[in-house]
C-alpha cells in the first residue's frame, strides 16, 4: 500500500527552503502591530511616499476609458517600447531596437526573475555583489542555480575591486549581477569600479546583469553610468530598470529589460508563459512618464536629499549607531556594530521597544550583518520621530 503523503511532501524541493521577502515581511509585521493599535513607524519598505504625477495618472485613465483594457503585445506596447528605447538612448547612451531588444514586464522584479528562469539552471553560478537586494539570491536559487556572494565592506565604502571579484570566481560562473545605486547601501559605482567589473566579465566570459532601478535618485553631483556603454559590454549586458522608484509608480508594476536580441527573445518566451503581458493602460501611463515632464523627479529627489541628511545627522548622534549620507537611492544603511548586537536582534529590539520597523542587514547577505536598512522615502515627521525614539532607546552620544 502506498504511504500517504503529508502536505509538505507535495512541495517542490526548490521552494522548501525558500523564504518570503524579508523586506515585505517587515512591512507585514508593522501592519499587524498597527492593527493592534500600536503606533508603529514603518521604515521597512521601499515605496515612495509621493503620489504618481497627475499627467501619468491621467494618461492611464484616458487609455482605460478608451477601451485599452485588453491583452497587448507580449513584449509591451509599441509606444511604450519606443519610449523606453528613446529613454535609454538619451539618458544612458544605449541604442536598443524596441522591436526585439526590449521586453516590458510587470515590475523590474519580474524582469529579473524571468531572466533567471531563462539563463540559470542547476550547476550554474551567478556572482552577486553584496550587500544585495533581498530577491536576487532567491530568484537565482528558485531557477536552480547558486548565488555566489562578492563581499564588499563598509570599511571601504562598499567599493568593488578586481581582487574581490577574482576571489569570488567559480568554474561554474555564468553571470555577475550588480546594482547601482545600490539597495541597501546607497553606494553609486564609479567608472573605475564598472571598468573593473567589465574587465572581469570579459576575462571570464560572463554576462553582466545590471539593475539600474535607482539611477535617477543620486546625490552630491554623482554620475550614473550604464556598464553596457563600456567597450565590449553591450553584447554581454542585460540592463534592468523600471518606473517604480523615480516616478513613484510602485503599484503600477512596470519594468523592463534591454539586451542582445537572442537573449531577450528567450526571456520573452518565459514571459509569454508566465504573465502574457504587462497591464495595457499602465503602459500608456508609462509612455506619459518617459515622454512627459520630468520635474516631479527633481522635486522628489530634493525631498529625499533633505531627508537623507536629516537621517545622517540624527542617527550618528545616537549611541552605538553611525550613518554616512547615502550616495543614491532612498535608504539609510545604518552601522550598528557598536551595539554588539547582530542585525536581527537589533532590528527586533527596535521594533519591540521603539516601535520602528527596520530591515536587518543580514537580509541583504552576510556582508550586511551589523547594519540596518531604514527607508527615508517617507515623511520628515516620521523620520524625526524615528530619531527621537531611537535616541530615547539607546541614548545620545
Amino acid at each position: 500500500m502506498t504511504e500517504t503523503r503529508t502536505l509538505p511532501d507535495f512541495l517542490a524541493d526548490r521552494i522548501k527552503n525558500a523564504t518570503p521577502s524579508p523586506t515585505l515581511a517587515v512591512s507585514d509585521k508593522a501592519r499587524q502591530l498597527k492593527a493592534q493599535g500600536i503606533d508603529v513607524i514603518d521604515l521597512g519598505g521601499g515605496d515612495p511616499d509621493f503620489i504618481t504625477p497627475e499627467h501619468i495618472r491621467q494618461a492611464a485613465e484616458n487609455a482605460m476609458n478608451a477601451g485599452d483594457t485588453h491583452y497587448v503585445a507580449t513584449p509591451g506596447t509599441p509606444a511604450f517600447r519606443a519610449a523606453i528605447a528613446n529613454k535609454l538612448r538619451v539618458d544612458n547612451g544605449l541604442n536598443y531596437d524596441p522591436n526585439g531588444e526590449i521586453l516590458v514586464t510587470p515590475g523590474g522584479k519580474a524582469a529579473l526573475f524571468e531572466a533567471a528562469m531563462a539563463l540559470v539552471e542547476p550547476g550554474v553560478d551567478v556572482l552577486v555583489v553584496e550587500p544585495a537586494w533581498v530577491s536576487y539570491a532567491p530568484q537565482i536559487e528558485l531557477a536552480g542555480g547558486t548565488a555566489v556572494p562578492v563581499v564588499t565592506s563598509p570599511d571601504t565604502n562598499w567599493v568593488v575591486t578586481e581582487d574581490l571579484l577574482e576571489s569570488s570566481i567559480t568554474s561554474n560562473a555564468r553571470a555577475i549581477l550588480i546594482n547601482s545605486p545600490n539597495n541597501p547601501t546607497g553606494h553609486v559605482m564609479s567608472r573605475d569600479e564598472l571598468e573593473a567589473v567589465a574587465r572581469f566579465a570579459v576575462r571570464h566570459d560572463l554576462l553582466v546583469w545590471t539593475d539600474e532601478m535607482y539611477e535617477k535618485i543620486i546625490y552630491d553631483g554623482r554620475e550614473h553610468i550604464s556598464i553596457a556603454t563600456l567597450d565590449g559590454m553591450r553584447e554581454r549586458t542585460l540592463t534592468f530598470n523600471g518606473l517604480s522608484k523615480a516616478y513613484a509608480m510602485t503599484g503600477w508594476r512596470l519594468g523592463y529589460v534591454a539586451g542582445p536580441r537572442e537573449i531577450i527573445s528567450k526571456i520573452g518566451t518565459v514571459h509569454s508563459h508566465a504573465v502574457t503581458c504587462a497591464t495595457a493602460f499602465a503602459q500608456a501611463g508609462g509612455v506619459a512618464a518617459l515622454e512627459g515632464p520630468q520635474d516631479a523627479i527633481a522635486d522628489m529627489v530634493r525631498a529625499w536629499d533633505r531627508r537623507r541628511m536629516l537621517m545622517s545627522t540624527g542617527i550618528s548622534a545616537i549611541n552605538g549607531l553611525r550613518l554616512a549620507p547615502a550616495e543614491g537611492a532612498f535608504y539609510a544603511f545604518v552601522d550598528g556594530r557598536e551595539t554588539g548586537l547582530d542585525s536581527t536582534s537589533l532590528a527586533a529590539r527596535i521594533l519591540d521597544e521603539a516601535h520602528v520597523a527596520v530591515v536587518p542587514g543580514a537580509a541583504f547577505g552576510a556582508s550586511g550583518e551589523g547594519h540596518l536598512r531604514l527607508s527615508f522615502a517617507t515623511s520628515d515627521d516620521a523620520l524625526s520621530q524615528t530619531i527621537d525614539r531611537l535616541t530615547n532607546l539607546f541614548g545620545a552620544r
